[in-house]
């Protein structure tokens, strides 16, 4: 079966479509308008092994806050989508990454309920023109839409770039793993035997 999703979402403040193939080959097309996040999204996408399209159209005469956030939804709406009822997943992940002096692990559990623990602290306000804040709130609203608990720890660290790339990084690798199938699992991961939350 085919695991993708396709999303189209408009508001007053954002137009978005995105379109994500859980298992494909790291192949991306990006274009949000904000230069960094499109390079944080093709990473992603590359070390989830997720074929990933989003194109952004957003109010950026006001900040990056409402298209880094939206595509964020969207993101995680696709996500639980693609993923249907869970059966013969792996349904839990986990990754310790390095990147140059930074080293970041996530862990997450497709459980179907929400949760986010963000302790990675970016210490520049801008990395560029873009908020280093957006990247929490992209990772609550990715969390939130997918029903995911998703845990983020940064052990060190101290340039901006590298954290916030280790961060996307990570978080791609652990997805990968957790949406992997489970060959002696076939059924769904989960005593109740739902997903679903």
């Amino acid at each position: 079966m085919s695991r993708t999703a396709k999303i189209d979402r408009q508001t007053a403040e954002t137009k978005i479509r995105l379109e994500l193939n859980l298992d494909g080959t790291g192949a991306s097309t990006i274009a949000t308008g904000v230069g960094f996040f499109d390079h944080m999204l093709t990473l992603f996408a590359r070390h989830g092994a997720f074929d990933l399209t989003v194109e952004a159209q957003g109010d950026l005469h006001v900040d990056q806050h409402h298209t880094v956030e939206d595509v964020g939804i969207c993101l995680g709406q696709a996500i639980k989508i693609a993923l249907g009822d869970k059966a013969g997943i792996r349904r839990y992940g986990h990754f310790t990454l390095p990147m140059e002096e930074t080293l970041v692990t996530t862990a997450l559990d497709l459980s179907g309920r929400y949760y986010l623990v963000l302790n990675a602290p970016i210490p520049a306000p801008k990395i560029g023109d873009f908020d280093s804040e957006l990247v929490e709130d992209f990772w609550q609203a990715v969390a939130a839409n997918a029903l995911m608990n998703l845990h983020v720890v940064l052990h060190y660290g101290r340039n901006s770039h590298h954290i916030s790339e280790g961060i996307f990084k990570c978080a791609a690798r652990a997805l990968r793993m957790a949406v992997e199938h489970d060959p002696r699992m076939p059924g769904v991961p989960s005593t109740k035997g739902t997903l679903t939350g």
